[in-house]
């Protein structure tokens, strides 16, 4: 990603890339009939000119030539990593400046919207006016607006310009999809995200000429009633060209063809994903998804499908598995008979015992394993680690369908302790302390700035981008570990409204992953491990309870699943929880055990309403909203048991 500091935070001389150049004048460009169009409204003309002169001041003070921007460009074709660790590095210096003015320009750009002149800013772009303006809100209260811009009205609604395309959402958190405005400006801000994260990767663990295995997919966009195009976020970037070139300058060529990543079906796709990595095993720099679940999945299947792919290899011939035809024609200029290399890959994977250490045993030049690995993807961190051997594990930056919020710049850290420093130009962030039971109930929110979180505190974001979300509740609970000079590291904790509660007890994501890896400690004594899980309250029973769903490897005995489900019970710490069972409000835990298999018709369910693979995240407390997945879950349920903890 481009980091785009703006000209108060470096000097006319400063070494900054083409990109940062031109988007920063992009975004400062304003010509003098529209500063009067904005400004009309407030009869002032003194206000007029002063907005005036501080436009022509910071656009002069940002003027290259062509032939420079073409030198740039050039440049940039090789990503510096120096220069832009540097630029970021300027850019949180001030984090409280840089904040100021990018809400400045995200309220002039989008200062003609129906949205903000309906609620009076009347072209002010100060912090206070418009936190006294503008209300917090969440998706609800955003959606006619959403469904307008969708069914093709033309008008400004949320932004000035128009909005081409809409993000879906992958459905998995609230049981439906959302839809969210995607534009050029949310395209920017990815480019410089993974630009960010990379100079401080590459700076630790530097990369050399060769190729990434991605497990990427792009479903087919589709088109909204007024003819946007809909698709996921990742779509939306694989299909977009600014993408593609972007990454190119850092060094992210992926070892399949488009026509893979592109695929119809998924699971041909992952399967021509595993052979091509294979096919350039000696090139593979690191290996990438997503998620951590997309990569555990693709070497599960690897488990299955290795000596298929091996035949595929030393035949020259693609298994008759894979059917859409233009996967197939792009496989088959990458398909040579290599009976060594065959050979090879089978006397590696008939060495390893229970495939520990099957990447870099595949992959012998590989650096690490990267994708995001926080929030609900912890749970595969042990098979991951199982698949990874030696390899560092380094989670992926922070963001959300709505867009992105930090990056990873310290990529030594492990996963369970990996922290995100907030980037102050690529949208304007509020906090909501969660340190009263008043505020984590949603009474009477007071946000605080960017700059005035503290370390210890744990925070629910507010959004406001460059897409059309103004002062908008992600849901997102984080907490703050450090500063990066004056920027927040924000570490994840969980999503809000993803709580197990029957009464006073509040067990959130992280407190359910804590007590399903206690009752893992008892399986994997016998050898055994858990697949996947999830849960949620059942108040058809007076009391209501929990009940844990478990898919598990191999046959645990009666006495192993019993003492399991003791464990999970004993495990929720929650004074509340401890209380309500000791007192028996809330009932005894209820532990299901379910099918082998389960958990991927939970995956299929969602890849039929258009989720691709690397969007998927399983839910970990299923709701009443989310029936179908509920339905699954106990349609598929082989054991029960109750807890005798209490």
């Amino acid at each position: 990603m481009r980091s785009k500091p703006p000209a108060s935070s470096l000097n006319r001389t400063s070494n900054v890339s083409s990109d940062t150049i031109l988007n920063h004048n992009k975004r400062r460009r304003i010509n003098g009939t529209q500063i009067q169009k904005e400004c009309k409204s407030q009869g002032d003309k003194g206000h007029i000119e002063r907005r005036r002169k501080k436009r022509t001041a910071v656009e002069e003070g940002w003027h290259f030539s062509k032939g420079q921007v073409r030198m740039l460009e050039k440049k940039m074709e090789g990503i510096n990593t120096d220069e832009v660790i540097e630029e970021f590095e300027a850019l949180t210096k001030d984090a409280g400046m840089v904040q100021r003015e990018t809400l400045e320009r995200i309220l002039e750009e989008n200062g003609s919207a129906e949205y903000l002149q309906n609620l009076g800013l009347n072209g002010r772009t100060d912090p206070e006016s418009f936190k006294s303006c503008v209300p917090l809100v969440t998706h609800k209260d955003l959606e006619a607006y959403i469904y307008r811009i969708a069914d093709g009205d033309p008008s400004p609604i949320l932004t000035g310009k128009p909005i081409p395309n809409m993000s879906l959402s992958s459905g998995t958190t609230q049981g439906r999809r959302k839809l969210v405005p995607f534009n050029d400006e949310l395209m920017e801000n990815t480019l410089q995200i993974y630009r960010t994260s990379f100079a401080f990767r590459n700076r630790e663990f530097p990369l050399e000429k060769g190729k990434s295995l991605q497990f990427v997919y792009s479903s087919t966009p589709g088109k909204t009633k007024g003819g946007l195009g809909a698709g996921t976020a990742t779509t939306n970037l694989f299909r977009n060209s600014k993408y593609k070139n972007g990454m190119k300058a850092i060094q992210f060529q992926c070892c399949s063809p488009d026509e893979v990543i592109f695929g119809p079906d998924f699971h041909q796709s992952l399967y021509c994903h595993l052979l091509c990595g294979l096919l350039f095993r000696e090139e593979i720099q690191f290996v990438f998804s997503t998620f951590a679940h997309s990569i555990v999945l693709a070497f599960r299947t690897f488990e299955q499908v290795w000596q298929e792919l091996c035949d595929d290899i030393r035949d020259g011939k693609l298994s008759s598995r894979v059917t859409g035809p233009s996967v197939r024609m792009a496989m088959s200029k990458l398909l040579k008979p290599s009976p060594e290399l065959a050979d090879l890959i089978y006397k590696k994977c008939s060495g390893l015992s229970n495939w520990y250490g099957l990447i870099p045993e595949l992959f012998p030049n590989a650096k690490y394993i990267y994708g995001i690995m926080t929030g609900s993807m912890e749970p595969y961190l042990k098979k991951l680690r199982h698949y990874a051997g030696e390899l560092p594990l380094m989670s992926a930056d922070y963001g959300t369908s709505e867009g992105w919020i930090a990056a990873n710049v310290n990529p030594k850290l492990p996963p369970e302790l990996a922290t995100f420093a907030v980037l102050p130009n690529i949208g304007y962030f509020e906090f909501i302390p969660l340190n009263n039971d008043a505020e984590r109930l949603y009474m009477d929110p007071k946000p605080v700035g960017l700059t005035e979180v503290k370390i210890g505190e744990d925070y629910e974001i507010i959004v406001t981008t460059f897409a059309g979300l103004y002062r908008y509740r992600l849901g997102d609970v984080v907490r703050v570990t450090a500063f990066h000079n004056s920027t927040p590291e924000l570490k994840f904790v969980c999503r809000r409204n993803l709580i197990l509660s029957i009464n006073i007890d509040k067990n959130t994501e992280k407190d359910l992953q804590l007590s399903v890896e206690e009752a893992g400690k008892l399986l994997a004594e016998e050898k055994l491990e858990i697949i996947d899980f999830s849960s949620l309250v059942d108040l058809s029973t007076d009391p209501g309870h929990y009940v844990i769903f478990l898919e598990i490897t191999g046959e645990p005995s009666e006495e192993v699943l019993k003492e399991c489900c003791d464990c999970l019970d004993r495990s929720f710490i929650d004074a509340g929880y401890v209380s309500s069972r000791k007192v028996k409000s809330i009932g005894p835990l209820e532990l299901r055990v379910v099918w082998r298999g389960t958990f991927q018709k939970i995956l299929e369910h969602y890849l039929g309403l258009g989720t691709v693979v690397s969007q998927f995240k399983t839910p970990r407390c299923v709701g009443p909203m989310n029936s179908k997945v509920q339905q699954i879950l106990c349609n598929n349920v082989a054991k029960t048991y109750f807890s005798t903890a209490f």
